[in-house]
């Protein structure tokens, strides 16, 4: 076969399954914002069905026993939907790995990146069964949202290294200290948010910049950030207090500044860097759209399509930095551009 067809392909592929990634992404986020994590509460289908048609007769047994519960039709096909999805996914990456295998010295890349998105991508199908069997449990819950980061993480590096762009003015190996501290700030913050939706803690502040009118309101720590518990209650049984959710909320509202700081420093320190160039201005839209739906969740009392793009922002935020530390570490593929 012809080498730059092969290339090609493979480019095409890869490309393809980053954008589906993040769609996935941000579709879980609608999974878990509309409350349908248990819309089909088995694994891998629906009532032993392989759709909610199927499941028919279970799901209104369901809704006339529980008419507010976390089954409905709309909400098993939501569930389900992201199945698919994400069954799609893996699918895909399994083709990128067996190109990355079969064509390694075509392609001029060691496969190894490849297969660690592939193992990542069927750990991160375990924590989406554990999220089901463990009945939305805020630790399995959480790990599944960074699970799915780190999947786009690596697929950011697999697109990235083929993507074409401009050279970097000079050599700058010395930022990625910086921008790595900056990725791992953003992981830490991911990591709250996540926290703060599974346990269902967005409307704990109603206020802003306090919170209950003041600056340190009252707030349980050990009970808000106790990880091995069911969802809703503390680990001695008793239902999580305001205290503790307000814990969760604050934490997260007061981190995100250190974030926001930070990253725009990085942001001003290579907006002029030849290549870093498009994902400096990246990150600066992203940060000031963070922001800005951030206060939205806040004052509007939690809207859902705010509340996504809100995570949209953050997996954003992942692809950039990602794409700034392949760039930085000279792996990506520089040209000059008139």
């Amino acid at each position: 076969m012809d080498t730059n067809k092969i290339q090609r392909r493979y480019r095409r592929l890869v490309f393809w399954t980053w954008f589906l990634t993040l769609d996935l992404i941000m579709f879980g986020a609608f999974v878990r914002l509309t409350d349908s994590g248990l819309g089909c509460p088995d694994w891998p289908g629906c009532y032993g069905n392989l759709s909610p048609i199927g499941a028919s007769a279970h799901i209104s047994d369901a809704l006339l026993s529980m008419p507010y519960g976390p089954v409905s039709f709309p909400k098993a096909w939501i569930e389900m939907i992201h199945r698919y999805i994400g069954s799609l996914l893996g699918l895909l990456i399994i083709g990128i790995t067996w190109m990355a295998w079969r064509w390694r010295h075509v392609l001029q890349r060691r496969p190894t990146l490849a297969t660690v998105t592939l193992v990542t991508v069927c750990l991160q199908g375990a924590f989406g069964a554990w999220t089901v069997t463990h009945k939305l449990m805020p630790i399995i819950v959480t790990t599944h949202l960074l699970g799915g980061m780190t999947v786009l993480g690596l697929m950011t590096w697999l697109a990235a290294r083929e993507k074409y762009h401009p050279p970097l003015a000079k050599p700058y190996r010395p930022l990625i200290p910086w921008v790595s501290l900056g990725l791992v700030l953003l992981g830490v913050q991911i990591a709250l948010g996540g926290w703060v939706s599974t346990n269902y803690a967005a409307l704990a502040c109603m206020d802003f910049p306090t919170c209950h009118g003041q600056w340190l309101p009252p707030m349980d720590f050990s009970g808000g950030f106790s990880l091995v518990r069911a969802l809703g209650v503390l680990p001695s049984g008793a239902m999580i207090s305001q205290d503790a959710l307000t814990a969760i909320h604050w934490t997260h509202r007061n981190f995100a500044f250190l974030v926001f700081i930070y990253l725009l420093a990085l942001a001003v320190r290579t907006k002029n860097q030849g290549g870093l160039v498009g994902p400096t201005k990246l990150m600066i839209g992203l940060l000031i759209a963070q922001l800005i739906t951030g206060l939205t969740t806040i004052f509007f009392q939690w809207p859902l399509a705010i509340a996504v793009i809100h995570n949209g922002g953050a997996a954003g935020l992942v692809l950039v930095m990602v794409t700034m530390l392949v760039r930085l570490s000279g792996q990506s593929r520089a040209r000059n551009v008139s």
